[in-house]
Order: structure tokens, then sequence, then C-alpha cells
């Protein structure tokens, strides 16, 4: 590991903290930038419009990251398997936005607690889900007889959004909740998803790597752009079987989140 002195230290009473350069961060660990502050609104909209993301385990301060190079997707370029495909056409679900967003942070943290990447502890689904009641966190769901059998959940700031999790509970569920979501993105001109750090999986949807230098050139005028905030829900063609979503009102309900 580098030298820890080098790492800077952020206020949690300053939410207006601003955060050192990208270029300052860690080569090992890869990205790491920071140290402390807090999940507040202000903070997590500052960190993600600078390309900066908090991950971190629960016995640890908070860490903020901006890794080099940078795992990216854009929505017109995801890649669709022959299987996948099938499963796409076969419209034996339903896809729905922003319908249960708590639902989908506490199937994403459950799939953490298992082993499969870091805690998505109470402290982030709390921060993640101010911001969703101010517009700036999205869900995508998929039902299946009126079980949620997949979905995502991610930050959105002007025309970019920053994927965080997803989860499945049925094959293809959550490349199904991606590939709509890309489709919805395009439809909005939306110009990035940031995948943060590159996988095999990720690879084989279409995201590729790119230098933090020039994600970063990409991200500023991007995040600049008139996006959509407040509730989303599709304005493309998607699959929306009554039969699937017959407990989706309800579910929204018992989350607490849902939108005015």
């Amino acid at each position: 590991m580098d030298n820890p002195v080098r790492l800077h230290w952020l206020d949690p009473r300053d939410p207006h903290q601003p955060f050192p350069p990208a270029h300052l961060a860690m080569r090992d660990p890869n990205g790491l930038l920071a140290i402390g502050g807090d999940l507040s609104v202000p903070r997590m909209l500052r960190a993600y419009s600078q390309g900066i993301f908090p991950w971190y385990n629960p016995d640890e301060p908070i860490l903020w990251w901006c890794p080099d190079p940078r795992a990216v997707l854009r929505p017109g370029l995801m890649k669709v398997s022959r299987s996948l495909g099938k499963s796409i056409r076969r419209a034996d679900y339903a896809v729905t936005l922003d319908r249960a967003f708590a639902q989908v942070l506490e199937a994403c943290a459950a799939e953490r607690a298992a082993g499969r990447g870091t805690w998505l502890g109470p402290d982030m689904q709390r921060g993640y889900s101010a911001l969703y009641r101010v517009g700036h966190a999205h869900s995508v769901e998929v039902w299946r007889d009126g079980e949620l059998i997949g979905g995502l959940y991610g930050v959105a700031i002007g025309r970019v959004f920053f994927g965080e999790s997803m989860f499945s509970r049925a094959s293809d569920a959550s490349k199904i909740a991606l590939y709509f979501l890309c489709q919805q993105l395009k439809q909005w001109s939306y110009e990035l998803i940031d995948c943060q750090i590159s996988s095999a999986h990720l690879n084989s949807l279409g995201a590729q790597e790119i230098a933090r230098d020039k994600f970063l050139n990409l991200l500023a005028p991007a995040v600049r752009l008139s996006g959509r905030e407040a509730v989303w829900r599709f304005d493309i063609p998607v699959p929306h079987d009554a039969r699937h979503l017959k407990t989706a009102s309800e579910a929204a309900t018992r989350s607490g989140l849902e939108h005015p």
C-alpha cells in the first residue's frame, strides 16, 4: 500500500468541503483518494460529479475512490448475447423504474453480505435513499408473478448514470434490468454509464476500460447537461404485464421511499 499520509481526511462537519484532485489517488490500492466525511446529499453529489464514489466495509471509516482505469458503458453499446436476447424476447416478466427502491437496496445488500463485494451497510443505504428522495438515485426492477426477481440501482447527475449494484434471483434478471435501462438512457440521450471497476461480467455486457483522465474529461461536460430528476418512468415500450406487477405497488408503499 502507498504511504497513508498521502490520504486526504474529510471533515464530517463540512459536507461542502472540496475533494482533492483525482491524480492524488493512490496506485495501491488503486484509486483510494480520501477518508472520512459523511454520506450527506451535498457531499455525495459533489463526489459523483467528480468521478469519486464511496466504498468501504462497516468496520472502516468512509473511503472515497477514483480508480484508474475506469470501466464505462455507453448506453447504446450494450452487448446482448444470443441467450440474453432470448430471455428478453420471452417477456415473461415486467420491468419498472423507481417502483421499489428500498427493496432493490436490500436485495443488493444481501448479495454483498453473501460475500460478493463490499458490504452495502446501513449508512450507505441511508445515503442512497436520501439521494433517491431528492431525485438523484434510481432503481430498475424486474418482476415475475408479483415477485421482485432482479434489479439494479445507481446515481444520476446530468446525463450520466453511475451504476452501483445489481442483483438477480432468476436467470438473466439483472441483465434484463440493465438492458432496459440502457434503452431508456439512450432514448434520453444519456452519454455514459459509469461501471467503476472492470470485471469479466461487465466486459461481457459491453463495458470498456478507459484511462481515468479520459473518463474525467468525458464526465465533466456530461454532468453539466440537463438530465432527468425526480421520479423516473419508462417512456419506451417495456414488458408490463399486470399479472407480474400484482404486488409491485404494495412494494413501493412498504418501502416508505415513494416519491410524492
